[in-house]
C-alpha cells in the first residue's frame, strides 16, 4: 500500500499555501480537487492581502503569512506587489480613526497623508478627502493568476496532483475518493464550503453558511495609478484592528447615516488593479443555499461609489460575478482534529487570501518561513486565531 506524508485536499489558497511549506520541509505531498483547477473563492476575491487591518493577537499571524507570500512569489514567479494599500477619509469620523490606528500601530504600518496626497496616490484630484493613510505592509497578487500558479509551480517539483477527484470521506491517515483510497500519515482537509459534505456534523456545529459577494471588473482608465489597492470607510468599520479604534463606533453611526445603502448590503468598498482591470467589490449576503443571481442594484450601488471615489465618468464593465466563500456564525476560522491523523481547516471569513500561509504554517507545526515576528510552533485553536474581514 503506497503511502505519502501528507495528502492536501482542496487547491484553494490555504491548501496550495500548506502544500507549499510542506514541499519547502522535504515533506511528500498530493493535492486531491474535485475540479481540474482552483476555481473556488481563492480566484474570485480581490487578491488583496490586509495585513495590516487584522486584529493586534494575530498580527504575528498576519506577519507570518506576509513572508510566507514573499517566500512563494520569489520561488514560483508570481506576480505580488508591495505597494501597500490606499484609504482616503471622506469624512472627520474617518480621518479620527485612521489617526487613531496610526498613532497605535506606528508608522511602519500606517502612514497619515493629507488631503493633496491620497487624491493624487488614487488619480483623482477632485476627490474632496479630508485625509488619508497609507498602509505600507499591504500586499496583492492577481487572484487569478496566483492559486493556479503556485499549483503548476508545485507539480513541476515533484507534489502529486489528483484532479477531478471528489473526496467521500477521511479518516485516520485514508482518504476515500470516486477514483479509490489514497494513503497518507498525515492529512489536511480544507475543503472551503464543501465542509458540510466531509464533516456535517463540525459544519453545523459552528453554523456554517455561504457568503456570496457581488464582483466587478471594470477597465482601467489611463489616469488611475498603476496597481492601486483602495480601502474606504467601510472597511475602516469591518476590518478588526481598525474596528477596534476609539473613534469607530462614531465612524459607524456616520456610516449608517450618510450611506445607509452601502451599510444595509454590508459593504466593504474595495479596489485593486490587476493586469485585466479594475477589481470592485463587494457586498455581502449569507445563506445556506444562496440564490445563483446577481441583484443589479447592488452592483450599480458598488460601482457608482467607487467610480465616485476614483473620478471615474464612465466605467466600461468586464465582468461580473458572485464570489462565493464559506462563513461561520460563531467563528472566523475552524481548525479541528477528527482523529489524530486528520486536521480540519477552514476559513471562515473573508480574508483567507490574507492569512493562508500563517495559518499553514500552523498547521504544519512551523515551517522555514522567516520572519522578524515571533511565531509559536504549536498549532492554535480556532478561539486563538481571531481573524478580521467577515
Amino acid at each position: 500500500m503506497s503511502t505519502t506524508d501528507l495528502i492536501i485536499t482542496g487547491s484553494g489558497i490555504l491548501g496550495l499555501a500548506t502544500a507549499f511549506l510542506a514541499h519547502r520541509q522535504g515533506r511528500r505531498v498530493r493535492v486531491i480537487d474535485r475540479c481540474a483547477r482552483p476555481v473556488g473563492s481563492s480566484v474570485q476575491n480581490f487578491g488583496h492581502a490586509c495585513f495590516t487591518g487584522q486584529a493586534d493577537d494575530i498580527q504575528d499571524l498576519a506577519m507570518t503569512s506576509r513572508a510566507g507570500w514573499q517566500q512563494a512569489a520569489a520561488a514560483t514567479g508570481i506576480w505580488a506587489a508591495e505597494t501597500g494599500s490606499y484609504i482616503p477619509a471622506m469624512t472627520e469620523p474617518e480621518l479620527r480613526v485612521l489617526q487613531e490606528f496610526a498613532d497605535h500601530r506606528g508608522p511602519d504600518q500606517a502612514r497619515l497623508l493629507g488631503a493633496e496626497e491620497v487624491a493624487s496616490a488614487v488619480g483623482n484630484p477632485n476627490l474632496g478627502a479630508v485625509g488619508g493613510a497609507h498602509l505600507p505592509q499591504d500586499m496583492r497578487v492577481d487572484p487569478r493568476e496566483a492559486a493556479p500558479a503556485i499549483a503548476r509551480w508545485l507539480a513541476d517539483r515533484g507534489v502529486e496532483f489528483t484532479w477531478n477527484t471528489t473526496v467521500t470521506e477521511v479518516a485516520d491517515g485514508t482518504v476515500s475518493t470516486n477514483r479509490g483510497q489514497f494513503h497518507a500519515e498525515q492529512v489536511v482537509v480544507c475543503p472551503g464550503l464543501g465542509l458540510s459534505a466531509l464533516f456535517p456534523s463540525i459544519a453545523e456545529a459552528h453554523g456554517v453558511r455561504t457568503c456570496t459577494l457581488v464582483m466587478s471588473l471594470i477597465e482601467r482608465p489611463r489616469h488611475i495609478p498603476t496597481g492601486l489597492a483602495l480601502l474606504t470607510g467601510t472597511s475602516l468599520a469591518r476590518y478588526d484592528g481598525f474596528a477596534a479604534m476609539p473613534g469607530a463606533s462614531a465612524l459607524r453611526e456616520d456610516l449608517a447615516q450618510r450611506e445607509p445603502e452601502l451599510v444595509d448590503v454590508i459593504a466593504n468598498l474595495m479596489v485593486t488593479d490587476i493586469a485585466d482591470g479594475l477589481l470592485i467589490g463587494d457586498s455581502h449576503a449569507y445563506s445556506l443555499s444562496p440564490e445563483p443571481f446577481i441583484d443589479e442594484t447592488i452592483a450599480d450601488l458598488l460601482l457608482d461609489r467607487v467610480t465616485g471615489i476614483l473620478g471615474i465618468d464612465a466605467p466600461v464593465v468586464s465582468q461580473r460575478w458572485l464570489g462565493h466563500y464559506a462563513d461561520s456564525t460563531d467563528t472566523n476560522l475552524i481548525l479541528e482534529h477528527p482523529d489524530e491523523r486528520t486536521t480540519v481547516a477552514v476559513v471562515t471569513s473573508g480574508i483567507g487570501m490574507t492569512l493562508s500561509f500563517g495559518i499553514a504554517d500552523r498547521i504544519l507545526g512551523g515551517s522555514p518561513i522567516e520572519t522578524a515576528a515571533s511565531v509559536t510552533a504549536d498549532t492554535p485553536t480556532s478561539d486563538e486565531v481571531v481573524m478580521s474581514g467577515r
